[in-house]
C-alpha cells in the first residue's frame, strides 16, 4: 500500500487459488449494520447484523465458498433489537472457543457456533455414511448492564449498551459501554461484573482495550477520550476533549458557546498502543492521538466529503488506517505520511493512499487480521470484502 489508487466496483479478476476475486459482494435481505471478520487464522468468515428500528432483528455469518467464487451463508440467529456492535472472540490456542462471538444491544450476549447433526440416525450399521450437519448459534451467556441505585434509594435498571471490546491477552474479559455513562468490565467465565465505573459525564459511545491486559479507553457524549487502568480505576486520564463551537445568537446579537461535540468511535492501534484514532459526530475528519502527548492530535485526516462512520487500524501495520463515511468512500491512510504533512492549522495535508467508491453510504468496516490485505464494508443491504 505505497500508492494511491481507485478500485472500481465489479473489478473482478480470477487469479486462481482459494481467493479468486478482488471484490466479493453479498446481498443481504435486510439493511446491514455492524460487521466483523473472524479472528481464526486462515478464516474467511464475516458476521454482521441487521438494522430494523424494532424488536425483531438478525445476525448472520457468511464465509467464502469452497470454490472461492462467492460468499455463502453459514448460520443465522434472531436478535432482540439491532446490534450496536458484534465481535468474534480473540483467537488463542487453548483459550475460549474459536467460534465464540459476542453482540451488544439491550444486553451483552455471547454465542457459539456449533455443528448440529441434521439427520440424527444410528450410523453403527453403516459407518461410512456421511454425517449431515449444519451450523447453528447457541446462546452461552447473557449479561445485563444493571446500574446499582445510589444511596438515596431507587430501583435497579438495565441500560442499553452502545459498544464493547474483548481483551486480546485475556479473552475471558470484556468491557462494555452504556448510555448510562458507565463502563463495565466482565468476566465471561464467571458471568459476573468485575467492576463498574462512571466513565463519562454523558453517554459512553465506544470503548476499546489497548494491547495487553490492563488499559482501555472510551469516548462519549461529553466529547472526551478517557483512558483507564484496571489496576488503578480510581483515576482516569483525559487524553483529548473536543472544543466547544461558537454560535451566533442573532436575536440578541451575541456569540454563545455550544457543548463539546460528542465523540462516537475510537480505534486503538494494535501494533503501537501509543496511538488512538477517533472522530466526532457529524464530522468529516479523523483525529489521530498520541497518549504520550494529550490534548493535541498528532494528525487530522480530512479526506472524507461527508460524515465519518467507522475507522479501524490495520492489524499488521502501525502506520495504516481505514475509514468509511457518508460520502460513500472507503479510504486507507498512511499515518506516518499524514503526521509529516501536518499543516500549521493542525489538519493534515495528506491524501489517502487508497480510495474505494461504493453506491451507498458506508456505515461499517472491519479489517481482517487473518487476511491483512482484505477489508469488509457494509452499505445498504450489501456486505463487500475488498482486496487492498
Amino acid at each position: 500500500m505505497s500508492h494511491r489508487r481507485s478500485i472500481s466496483i465489479g473489478n473482478v479478476s480470477s487469479t486462481g487459488g482459494t481467493l479468486g476475486n478482488e471484490v466479493y459482494s453479498y446481498a443481504a435481505p435486510w439493511p446491514v449494520y455492524a460487521l466483523h471478520w473472524s479472528l481464526v487464522p486462515g478464516s474467511f468468515r464475516i458476521a454482521f447484523g441487521s438494522f430494523f428500528e424494532e424488536y425483531a432483528n438478525k445476525v448472520r455469518v457468511i464465509q467464502l465458498s469452497e470454490n472461492g467464487k462467492e460468499l455463502v451463508d453459514v448460520a443465522e440467529l434472531d436478535h432482540p433489537y439491532p446490534v450496536t456492535k458484534l465481535l468474534w472472540s480473540p483467537f488463542k490456542q487453548g483459550g475460549l472457543s474459536s467460534d465464540l462471538m459476542a453482540t451488544a444491544g439491550d444486553y451483552l450476549r455471547v454465542w457459539e457456533i456449533c455443528q448440529i447433526d441434521t439427520n440424527p440416525v444410528d450410523y453403527s450399521d453403516n459407518p461410512e455414511m456421511d454425517v449431515q450437519t449444519e451450523s447453528q448459534f447457541v446462546l452461552k451467556t447473557t449479561l445485563a448492564n444493571v446500574r446499582k441505585p445510589n444511596q438515596s434509594g431507587g430501583r435497579e435498571f438495565c441500560a442499553p449498551l452502545t459498544s464493547f471490546d474483548w481483551n486480546d491477552s485475556e479473552p475471558s474479559l470484556c468491557v462494555t459501554a452504556s448510555v448510562d455513562t458507565t463502563c463495565t468490565v466482565w468476566d465471561i467465565n464467571t458471568q459476573q461484573a468485575k467492576t463498574q465505573l462512571i466513565a463519562h459525564d454523558k453517554e459512553v459511545f465506544d470503548v476499546a482495550f489497548a494491547r495487553g491486559n490492563d488499559i482501555f479507553a472510551s469516548v462519549g457524549g461529553d466529547g472526551s477520550v478517557r483512558m483507564f487502568d484496571l489496576r488503578a480505576l480510581e483515576h482516569s486520564t483525559i487524553i483529548y476533549e473536543t472544543t466547544p463551537t461558537l454560535t451566533n445568537n442573532s436575536s440578541v446579537n451575541t456569540m454563545s458557546s455550544s457543548e463539546n461535540a460528542p465523540l462516537l468511535r475510537l480505534s486503538w492501534n494494535r501494533q503501537d498502543p501509543n496511538y488512538i484514532a477517533t472522530f466526532a459526530m457529524d464530522s468529516n475528519s479523523i483525529l489521530i492521538l498520541d497518549v504520550r502527548v494529550p490534548a493535541i492530535p498528532v494528525a487530522e485526516l480530512t479526506g472524507h466529503a461527508g460524515s465519518v462512520n467507522g475507522i479501524g487500524w490495520a492489524p499488521h501495520s502501525r502506520d495504516h488506517l481505514c475509514s468509511v463515511g457518508d460520502d460513500r468512500q472507503t479510504l486507507v491512510w498512511d499515518i506516518a505520511q499524514a503526521s509529516r504533512s501536518k499543516t500549521a492549522g493542525g489538519s493534515s495535508g495528506a491524501e489517502p493512499i487508497l480510495m474505494y467508491p461504493s453506491p451507498g453510504e458506508v456505515n461499517s468496516m472491519s479489517w481482517a487480521s487473518s487476511h491483512p490485505d482484505w477489508v469488509s464494508v457494509a452499505w445498504g443491504s450489501t456486505v463487500q470484502a475488498l482486496r487492498l
